[in-house]
């Protein structure tokens, strides 16, 4: 998605450079996720910077912790499309899909 937003742009819309995924307290399970589309200028030097397929996520040292050995998706299907997180750092996670508690 990232990358086909990126081959999109035009000098009056310019590309975002990344979706920054993040974590908070919040959500139905006590955090949930966050993902922000970024400009260059809003990476910041401590963000862990992760590059596939032409596409750049980038996450904050806070978030990491709680992130580290997930995988992130996009799924496209018939009821929407939306970012899929799968953390095996999740005790459980509520239907929505974007609010996670810990063990």
């Amino acid at each position: 998605m990232i990358a086909k937003k990126q081959a999109g742009a035009t000098p009056e819309s310019p590309a975002p450079a990344a979706l920054r995924v993040a974590v908070e307290s919040g959500g139905c399970n006590g955090f949930q996720y966050l993902f922000t589309l970024i400009p260059p200028e809003a990476i910041n030097a401590e963000d862990t910077r992760i590059e596939k397929n032409g596409a750049l996520v980038v996450v904050d040292p806070a978030s990491l912790d709680l992130l580290t050995g997930a995988e992130l998706d996009f799924a496209d299907k018939l009821m929407g499309a939306h970012f899929a997180v799968t953390n095996p750092n999740a005790a459980s996670s509520c239907g929505c899909g974007t609010s996670f508690s810990l063990a």
